[in-house]
């Protein structure tokens, strides 16, 4: 059991017999009448949120959830396959399942997947990635004055957006929570 006074971002609690994840949540205490936790959750299944609120102090059944250190092998029209670090045994996941940062999963990434009852439920992609730039409009000295930006597709497959002095074959990083160009990344490692 978890109280509401221990929410925190990535609890996973059980209500009803649904998974949630806290995605944000804020302690309020009004000057009149008693405290409360007004959240966000997150349906772990269908990746809908709702917004609810609970008594300060109230006891909800915490989920038990085991993050498991996981290596993509490939992608394929059955889904994504990955390798367990530890004991070797393959699972696939759905798209669905890990959502729009799958976008930027390429073979050999190590990623945490999580398990409620030995069933993956979700997963956990790097906040950033490496990856190179396979086709874009070629950029041209003295491209670095404006924000503007032109479309990229990397190594993936995926398209975002970059400033006009990147070239194909590039190496740069993204964040896989917004798509967002972070910046060429150093190939000195």
């Amino acid at each position: 059991m978890i109280s509401s006074n221990d929410f925190r971002n990535g609890v996973t609690i059980l209500i009803d017999g649904h998974l949630w994840t806290v995605i944000e949540f804020l302690h309020v205490k009004p000057g009149k009448g008693s405290a409360f936790v007004r959240t966000r959750l997150k349906n772990v299944k269908t990746g809908a949120t709702v917004e609810r609120t609970f008594r300060a102090g109230e006891k909800l059944e915490r989920a038990t959830v085991d993050n498991r250190e996981m290596q993509m092998l490939y992608n394929d029209a059955d889904g994504y396959h990955f390798m367990d670090n530890e004991t070797y045994e393959n699972f696939t996941l759905q798209r669905e399942l890990i959502g729009d940062p799958a976008d930027f999963l390429k073979d050999g990434m190590k990623i945490a997947v999580q398990f409620h009852d030995g069933v993956p439920i979700g997963c956990d992609l790097p906040a950033h990635v490496e990856l190179i730039i396979e086709e874009t409009d070629p950029g041209f000295k003295g491209d670095t004055a404006t924000g503007t930006t032109k479309p990229a597709k990397l190594e993936t497959g995926a398209t975002v957006q970059v400033p006009l002095f990147v070239n194909p074959g590039d190496r740069i990083r993204i964040d896989t929570r917004d798509r967002r160009y972070i910046g060429r990344a150093n190939d000195n490692r």
